[in-house]
């Protein structure tokens, strides 16, 4: 299958890799784009729209990213940090009074941002409703006592992570705008760039659906068995995933309900284009406008948990600085020094600014997988080795 789009001269690879993923029969529909210095290289879609083929896959199409949206929230909270809002040393109740409650007093943000406060989950039910209400989980969060003692280990906030960061957010914002707002006003907006978190109901048509699911039932019963052990709904990561079963419901992320709603660490609908134009702007300008500081860069992709640490909630080893999932077994992305974050089913969006490289990548099939999807890493490696082969040649 083919691809349209831009390709500058030089980046061919990438087109390659991106055409492989089509004709792999592993894709539907799905964009890659690739920043280099500051300068966009590579703008591509394929496939189609959804699983009937009904519309070829195309420049203006939308796509939910779940997780790839905490990288975006990420970058929000350093706009704080470097505009002296807030400090990633600090306490999460200095900004926050009510999450003191339950010994969380000491938290810091850095610990917040890092995966390390054992807040992901709510303790005891929780419906959908109240999950989507911005007010309700926050308030249920902050009363949530932690699954472990802070700062002792790291496991992945699957989805509190947006609330909590987002909060801060909002706290800390002169205008106490939603981090939805946060994010058009002061990273997609700027940029000319699309990035929603709590999507305009106009826009819905351009989104294209998810197909397929992460957790696929097994017909091995004793492979099923071990999918429950790790992954079921009693697990922590059964739990982080779902909050405690509110969002489990299979094809809800297709639905208006909750594109509608704020789930930053979740719920973000995009493309490829606006992912790496994104991450280029938080290494340098991009048409004048850089969204993140080198010293505040620095911080916030500098790896906090312990190396090799086995997250509590994954069971695998992770790694993250403030907020960014950063170069690790689990997340190669384009080697040490990268920083970024991936989505559930295949989406990433990721940098390097030691090669002034930034991708994005989206697709509407979803694979079993929560990072390291193949699709995705043949994009990176590919636009890792062209940026090389410029560097080398001068």
């Amino acid at each position: 299958m083919s691809s349209t789009g831009f390709v500058a001269p030089g980046w061919e690879a990438v087109r390659t890799a991106f055409e492989k993923n089509l004709a792999s029969g592993e894709e539907i529909g799905a964009g890659a784009a690739v920043y280099h210095r500051g300068r966009l290289v590579v703008d591509i879609t394929g496939g189609w729209f959804d699983a009937e083929h009904s519309a070829p896959y195309g420049a203006d199409s939308l796509q939910l990213v779940f997780s790839t949206t905490k990288g975006i929230t990420a970058i929000a909270v350093a706009i704080c940090v470097q505009r002296g809002l807030l400090a990633y040393d600090q306490p999460v109740s200095r900004y926050w009074p009510e999450f003191a409650a339950h010994g969380k007093a000491d938290a810091t943000v850095a610990q917040l941002l890092s995966h390390q406060c054992g807040l992901f989950s709510v303790q005891g039910e929780i419906t959908l409703e109240e999950v989507l209400d911005w007010p309700t989980i926050t308030e249920r969060l902050a009363d949530t006592k932690p699954e472990w003692p802070i700062g002792s280990t790291h496991g992945y906030h699957a989805v509190t992570y947006g609330y909590l960061a987002g909060e801060l957010v909002r706290r800390v914002d002169p205008a106490h705008r939603s981090i939805g707002q946060f994010v058009q006003d002061e990273i997609a907006g700027p940029l000319g760039a699309e990035f929603y978190i709590g999507l305009p109901e106009q826009l819905e048509p351009r989104v294209s659906p998810l197909v397929g699911q992460l957790l696929a039932k097994n017909e091995d019963p004793a492979i099923q068995a071990m999918i429950d052990q790790f992954m079921g709904p009693d697990s922590n990561a059964g739990r982080a995933l779902s909050l405690n079963g509110a969002l489990a419901e299979e094809g809800l992320f297709n639905s208006r309900a909750v594109h509608a709603a704020e789930i930053p660490a979740a719920n973000g609908i995009t493309n490829a284009a606006s992912l790496a134009r994104i991450y280029a702007a938080t290494m340098g300008p991009v048409d004048g406008v850089q969204l993140v500081e080198r010293d505040t860069l620095e911080v916030a992709r500098t790896t906090v948990t312990p190396e090799g640490e086995a997250d509590a909630c994954l069971l695998v080893a992770t790694a993250f600085g403030m907020g960014f999932m950063t170069n690790a077994m689990f997340t190669p992305f384009a080697g040490p020094g990268s920083y970024g974050h991936p989505g559930a089913g295949g989406s990433v969006g990721m940098a390097h600014p030691e090669r002034e490289l930034a991708v994005g990548y989206v697709m509407n099939q979803m694979a079993t997988n929560l990072a390291g999807d193949v699709r995705a890493q043949r994009i990176i490696d590919a636009a890792a080795q062209v940026a090389d082969q410029l560097a080398s040649a001068g």
